[in-house]
Parts: C-alpha cells; sequence; structure tokens
C-alpha cells in the first residue's frame, strides 16, 4: 500500500513512529459485521491507517439502529451499512483502499471475501454458526482471528475483557462458542467478552446502548492495531 505520512498521521506517528505507521500503511483487515460493534472497529482502524479494509454486512440502515452504531443517521437510513462506511472511510482518508461484500457471510463465501494475504480477520457478527465458521477459516489458513462475544442486554461497559476463549466467562455466547470449538478440536482463539451480567429487557429486538458496543468495537480495534505493528 502506497500512502504518504501525512498531517493525518503526525499524531499516531508520534506515539507508533514512521516504521509502525508504515506497518499498518501495509495491512490488509477483514471486519464481518458493521453494526454497534463492528462499525467502530471500522472507525480505529481507518483512522489509524490500515492501509487496506475488507468489510462484509448484509444489512441496511434501519431507524432502530441510530441508538449505537457509528453509520446510522436519519440521513443514511435505507443506505447499504458497507456503503455508507466507505464513503465515510473516503472522507478520512482517500488512499485507504475498501472493498465491500453485501452478502450474509456463509462458509462458503469465506474464501471469496478473505485474501490469502490478509494480515487479520475480525468477527463482529451475531450468527453463531457463521463464527464457528470464520473461525476454522481462520485457523486452517493460518491468518490471525479476532471474534466478538455478546454485547446486547448490557448496561455497563467497564468489564470487557480480551483473552483466549478457554478463558471466558459469564457470558452466555462464549460458553456456546467454546464449546463447539473444544467439539471440534480447535484451541487458541482471542475473543472479547464480558463478565457483566445480562440486563432484564423488554421488547423482540435485542436491547443495546450507545456506549456498550461502541467501547467493545474500539476495545478490539485498539488489540488488532498492537498486532499489527509488532
Amino acid at each position: 500500500m502506497d500512502m504518504k505520512i501525512t498531517g493525518i498521521y503526525e499524531r499516531t506517528v508520534n506515539l507508533i513512529g514512521e516504521e509502525g505507521q508504515k506497518k499498518l500503511f501495509s495491512k490488509k483487515v477483514v471486519l464481518i459485521g458493521l453494526g454497534g460493534v463492528g462499525s467502530y472497529i471500522l472507525e480505529a482502524l481507518s483512522r489509524a491507517g490500515v492501509g487496506t479494509l475488507i468489510i462484509a454486512d448484509f444489512e441496511k440502515i434501519e431507524e432502530t439502529n441510530i441508538n449505537r452504531q457509528l453509520y446510522a443517521l436519519h440521513s443514511t437510513v435505507g443506505m447499504y451499512k458497507t456503503e455508507a462506511a466507505k464513503a465515510r472511510i473516503a472522507d478520512i482518508n482517500a488512499d485507504i483502499t475498501v472493498i465491500i461484500h453485501n452478502i450474509f457471510v456463509t462458509k462458503e463465501d469465506l474464501a471469496n471475501i478473505i485474501p490469502a494475504d490478509c494480515d487479520y480477520i475480525i468477527d463482529a457478527i451475531d450468527s453463531v454458526q457463521s463464527k464457528i465458521d470464520i473461525i476454522k477459516y481462520a485457523k486452517m489458513n493460518d491468518i490471525k482471528v479476532i471474534s466478538c462475544m455478546g454485547t446486547g442486554k448490557k448496561l455497563d461497559n467497564t468489564n470487557f475483557k480480551i483473552a483466549d476463549i478457554s478463558k471466558s466467562e459469564m457470558c452466555p455466547l462464549a460458553k456456546k462458542i467454546r464449546k463447539q470449538l473444544r467439539d471440534e478440536g480447535i484451541t487458541k482463539v482471542d475473543v472479547l467478552y464480558s463478565t457483566a451480567a445480562n440486563m432484564t429487557t423488554e421488547g423482540r429486538k435485542i436491547a443495546s446502548i450507545s456506549y456498550v458496543p461502541a467501547t467493545a468495537g474500539l476495545l478490539i480495534a485498539g488489540h488488532v492495531i498492537q498486532k499489527l505493528i509488532q
């Protein structure tokens, strides 16, 4: 990726140095899921200067997304999340390569979405089976991966942790994923999870609030960026 160190990155360079910044320019990250968590992951990756971002999500923005998703505005309702994300990244740095896939990701899609030279896969979706498929694909192809566990029904954003899934606790989704991975002999998978209790909620849609998925997304982005510059 041929990107120049401009004023956009002056403060980042002061922190990680020119070599660190150039490393980020050269990296290729796949992000699957652009909801409350994924949108904030992508924001941080793009502002940090990750050179190639491959994003996948099948949904269009709805009014109910506005309470927590970065790309969700009254002016973007009805747009594909991927399209809104690409437009925003172009306004941050037009030199970043953004490749979009407007699909619900299944195991049959992974080889088409994830290039062989991918540096990191980030899973920020809700589907249990797709999460398992993404992790299995990453392991099979020796690509670093991190998977986000449950962030809905939580009011407390101070109890997120990133650790190997074998160490996760208090998260029903992590428990389910952990068991399936163990049954298939898959180990050493980084996940973000929360030890905060789920709140009692009402309504059919999964309850959420502005700052909880945003916190999770920024923590994942920070973890990935630090790994990319090592």
